[in-house]
């Protein structure tokens, strides 16, 4: 007879394992790559699987696990589902696939002549102008040249190390790092004297934040998600970030409110 509950261990390593891991492992005839990093289902291609995170467009659910999509989308139940992902030979020892540090190069994509669909497409999402420009000008964003949003990261030289694409058509929810980028350098706003530090999931969240806190001079990051590398107590871009600024005393989580976000801020103990 299968037990009718499980651990908490047993739930929180079933939460560890993300989709595209768990279908690698589990179904991978059903895994069609659409791009690089992007993937769909043959039995609902309108399910997409990008940056960690799984969207199922036509109905209009998503999430960051297996465990979520076995729940959401197969209909298995709590504990069978735990113990469908547990169980699975290996699946406790792989890495999820968007922690796997690419060989690739990094190098930012082309720039466009102008940043004008930038501009407007985040002016439209709230941001105020001089906000914008004020990125543009610290070379943080740029519009490429298929009129994406590049929010750059950049190491302690000054060489940009990090980017992620974002889509400047608001219909459209294309979201893809760049190839080669390292997650430690994420996007950030100008480091200030502050000691205080907060983080969101997104580049447009942190600046957003930003705005609504009528740009006060504290620091903003964006640590590119709210997963966390098996091993690590931190998520990469806030464990750095703390590393090169000593001066922070206080650090607000401002994540989202869904079950990754709540995990993430859960495990974030900051000493």
């Amino acid at each position: 007879m299968s037990p009718k509950y499980v651990s908490p261990d047993e739930l929180k390593q079933a939460r560890q394992c993300d989709l595209l891991t768990y279908l690698q492992a589990a179904q991978p005839q059903e895994l069609v790559e659409l791009r690089n990093g992007v993937y769909c289902l043959r039995s609902h291609d309108s399910l997409k699987i990008s940056n960690g995170k799984w969207y199922w467009w036509s109905r209009g659910i998503g999430g960051r696990s297996a465990l979520d999509y076995l729940i959401e989308v197969e209909g298995i139940p709590l504990v069978e589902a735990v113990q469908k992902i547990n169980a699975m030979e290996g699946i406790e020892k792989s890495v999820p696939s968007f922690y796997v540090p690419s060989h690739k190069p990094f190098v930012l994509p082309e720039r466009n002549s102008n940043n004008d669909r930038v501009l407007q497409y985040l002016q439209m999402r709230g941001i105020d102008r001089e906000v914008i420009e004020m990125c543009i000008a610290f070379d943080t964003l740029f519009e490429d040249v298929h009129h994406n949003c590049c929010f750059v990261g950049f190491d302690e030289t000054r060489s940009p190390r990090y980017a992620m694409l974002r889509s400047s058509d608001p219909n459209r929810s294309f979201l893809q790092e760049v190839a080669g980028s390292d997650k430690r350098y994420s996007f950030s706003l100008p480091p200030t004297e502050s000691t205080k530090l907060y983080i969101t999931e997104s580049a447009i969240d942190a600046l957003s934040l930003y705005v609504l806190r009528d740009n006060a001079p504290d620091n903003y990051l964006s640590i590119a998600g709210a997963n966390t590398p098996r091993g690590n107590t931190l998520p990469l871009a806030l464990e750095h970030y703390l590393s090169m600024h000593q001066q922070i005393e206080s650090v607000c989580l401002c994540l989202d409110n869904d079950c990754a976000g709540i995990q993430a801020a859960s495990q974030s103990q900051v000493r």
